[in-house]
């Protein structure tokens, strides 16, 4: 088989182990109608597009034209910590809180620490959030029903590594484009990664685990009775929910 047969092949694999339609595929990589000419082999692989899936999907340029085994650039690295650790004016880690809004412009924000700056952020008094890194997380949508309702928060953990997840526990999963909540299991026999709600009406799905950019265990949730629209009122009711908590905390180690 000839170099451009395989690059062909080889590109049409990885638009249908993506998911992608053929249309969806020329979109993304936005190189207008050309994605099935490069499938029938008619045209042939150029260098934008593999650098865009270089870029976004981290394919191995010598893979598409046959000459590796190794679909990706280097070996993913399961790394899912925060990229930006915050701390407050005394150098001392704090919470950040991360509202629905907010929520939309993470994943393209994830490294510029200035944007973090805007977001409202507060210390935890309580032992069990010490020593770790904690974020707090809107829930947004129903998916997550009946454990999670829109406009909840949960405070999260975060996770190291991608292998220390457990099917019994919630995850905020920041994507690339995107940031859930879920749970997460791992398909026997595959390198994907299955996010799953607990509203049936969501159906799971899959996806690349090298997507995921940062991974939240999720640790404990509020839920306010109020519509909480302003940063100090939302300050307030987290402090009380804290001391609640604390309390609850206390009375189980009685």
């Amino acid at each position: 088989m000839g170099e451009k047969d395989i690059s062909a092949q080889r590109f049409s694999e990885l638009r249908r182990s993506l998911g992608h339609t053929q249309a969806q595929f020329a979109e993304l990589l936005a190189i207008g109608p050309t994605t099935a000419d490069i499938e029938r082999g008619k045209t042939k692989l150029s260098g934008k597009v593999v650098m865009e899936l270089l870029r976004q999907f981290n394919i191995n340029p010598l893979w598409l034209y046959g000459l590796s085994n190794e679909q990706y650039a280097q070996p993913k690295s399961a790394d899912v910590l925060p990229k930006v650790v915050t701390v407050d004016s005394s150098d001392r880690e704090n919470m950040v809180l991360v509202n629905a809004k907010a929520a939309a412009g993470y994943p393209q924000n994830i490294a510029d620490t200035s944007w973090y700056e805007q977001l409202p952020a507060f210390d935890l008094p309580i032992p069990e959030f010490r020593n770790a890194t904690y974020r707090g997380f809107q829930v947004e949508g129903d998916s997550m029903l009946p454990s999670l309702r829109p406009g909840d928060w949960v405070m999260s953990r975060a996770v190291e590594h991608i292998d220390q997840v457990s099917p019994g526990r919630m995850y905020v999963v920041v994507l690339q484009d995107a940031v859930l909540v879920k749970k997460i299991e791992r398909p026997p026999n595959s390198n994907n990664i299955r996010l799953v709600s607990l509203n049936e009406h969501y159906p799971p799905y899959e996806i690349k685990a090298f997507l995921i950019q940062e991974l939240w265990e999720v640790s404990s949730k509020l839920t306010f009775q109020l519509d909480t629209t302003s940063e100090s009122a939302l300050l307030k009711q987290l402090q009380q929910s804290m001391v609640d908590l604390k309390a609850e905390l206390n009375r189980a180690k009685a």
